[in-house]
């Protein structure tokens, strides 16, 4: 999904439609990785978490580095102006297509980000990134879940929303769990927001 078209204004619709919710799940358990080295953040979009991993993570180690991807140039300037480019290599680039390293990440970060494909590209996304992790790296997802009737007619409105704004094409959520369990990670810590509807959740790898 290219927020190009909605970058600028992309905080503040966020901001009108869940007020700060959306950025208390985004760091809900930021303090869990920060003795995380080298990270991958996917469709983060304008950089309002990247700035709290920055400022966070290089106090600790001054050997940190993240590869920062997002489709979209205009939501990557806004996420360079916030957080810098101290650690930070900003690529855009599609996540399913862009070549990734093996076994190379100990923290994976992908908010609100999975809602953007359908069954077959969300396997593929999570093979893939699975692959570029290492065998204990940890795994921070925000992400809408669909707990209600209530929360089903709202995702309805945001991918309409979406289709109308970004083009883009995905309909429905699709559960990520079965996906990351797959690739052996497992649900650490979760904590739900907006009713439910919304959910913070650590994931681990090799801590059986």
């Amino acid at each position: 999904m290219n927020c190009d078209p909605i970058a600028r204004w992309y905080r503040w619709l966020e901001y009108i439609g869940f007020g700060r919710a959306l950025e208390r799940r985004r760091v809900a358990f930021l303090q869990d990785v920060k003795d995380a080295q080298r990270a991958l953040v996917l469709g983060d979009g304008d950089g309002r978490f990247l700035v709290r991993l920055v400022d966070q993570n290089l106090r600790q180690h001054p050997g940190w580095a993240i590869d920062y991807v997002d489709v979209s140039g205009r939501m990557l300037e806004l996420a360079r102006a916030r957080a810098g480019e101290q650690g930070v290599t900003y690529h855009q680039a599609d996540a399913l297509t862009m070549p990734l390293p093996a076994g190379e990440y100990d923290l994976i970060v992908t908010h609100f980000f999975l809602d953007c494909f359908d069954e077959r590209d969300a396997q593929a996304l999570v093979e893939k990134v699975a692959r570029s992790a290492r065998s204990d790296a940890r795994w921070l997802i925000s992400e809408f879940r669909e707990t209600s009737w209530w929360s089903r007619w709202m995702l309805r409105g945001l991918y309409l929303f979406f289709r109308i704004t970004t083009g883009l094409e995905t309909r429905r959520l699709v559960d990520h769990w079965p996906l990351l369990k797959r690739e052996g990670f497992r649900l650490q810590k979760q904590e739900p927001g907006v009713f439910g509807s919304v959910s913070s959740e650590l994931w681990v790898r090799g801590l059986f």
